[in-house]
């Protein structure tokens, strides 16, 4: 090891040795940059002034434009189920609740996840109406389709050898 009495003189950093496609790359962003001084040579550089986003202000600010239309929160919903019109059901399970029923405005707010009405189904037939009639018959006859393929193929067994009515006696002939 060298002691820094030994060692090189540091050379000052505009008289350093540089290759020319280091400063062909300094001298196109200098040009792309231009100067981003706000003063002289001896003045510091302009800093970027970050603006720091605050979602919880967001959230405030919404929760007191709903207190400002009369929104009650709805306390004990176990879960929240809209019905679209090609069949899926938009679930919420626990879900905050708020409502105003002067201003006719429902406030559904957690983790809604997309599902089909087959999932859901027997704990939601109390909540089918008119609407989803249409959907409910076309889920029966699926049912019933592959109920009714299970017991055609149990009478149509062509490959099984028909054995007689005793299996005993069947088993001792051969």
């Amino acid at each position: 090891l060298q002691s820094p009495a030994h060692a090189a003189p540091a050379l000052p950093l505009e008289t350093m040795p540089v290759s020319a496609e280091v400063q062909a790359a300094r001298d196109k962003l200098k040009a792309r940059m231009g100067d981003s001084r706000t003063g002289g040579k001896g003045t510091a550089r302009r800093t970027k002034v970050v603006k720091h986003q605050n979602h919880g202000a967001d959230d405030k600010q919404l929760q007191a434009q709903l207190k400002r239309l009369g929104m009650n929160s709805i306390p004990g919903i176990e879960e929240v189920n809209m019905f679209k019109e090609d069949g899926s059901v938009l679930h919420f399970s626990a879900p905050k609740v708020q409502a105003s029923v002067a201003a006719n405005t429902y406030v559904v707010a957690g983790h809604g996840e997309s599902k089909r009405l087959e999932e859901l189904l027997p704990g939601i037939i109390n909540q089918l109406g008119p609407d989803n009639l249409v959907n409910l018959k076309r889920i029966a006859e699926g049912f019933s389709a592959s109920g009714a393929g299970g017991a055609g193929k149990a009478a149509d067994d062509d490959d099984i050898p028909d054995t007689g009515a005793n299996f005993e006696d069947v088993s001792k002939s051969d």
